[in-house]
């Protein structure tokens, strides 16, 4: 069993920073892809930022040049710095990752998803 686990949202006023976390753990044989997404109210989950195994990366426009994503391999962490944050950046943010793990003598790949965390932009 494969569980994501996040910390770091908060509260924070425009103009400030925080730093997301999301450690993965189980039985893990390799993490493929590892991203961040975000679900506004009343909105659909949008994807914010993604790290590959090969280690490049990609970003929602709106996000370029103020948020960067990177990861642990080590710790089977990935993590999100969010710098200049405005209040449109409001919204639960979820880790994922695409995981292999083995089920008997068979692998299995998957895609899991951390709880959310609240990240709230206001004075």
């Amino acid at each position: 069993q494969v569980q994501l686990v996040e910390s770091g949202g908060g509260l924070v006023q425009p103009g400030g920073s925080l730093r997301l976390s999301c450690a993965a753990s189980g039985r893990i044989i390799s993490i493929n892809d590892m991203g961040w997404y975000r679900q506004a109210p009343g909105e659909q989950r949008e994807l914010v930022a993604t790290t590959y195994s090969r280690g490049n990366t990609d970003y929602k426009d709106s996000v370029k040049g103020r948020f960067t994503i990177s990861r642990d391999n080590a710790e089977n962490t990935v993590y999100l710095q969010m710098n200049n944050l405005e209040p449109e950046d409001t919204a639960v943010y979820y880790c994922n990752a695409r995981i292999t793990t083995r089920s008997g003598y068979v692998l299995v790949t998957g895609d899991y998803w951390g709880q959310g965390t609240q990240v709230t932009v206001s004075q």
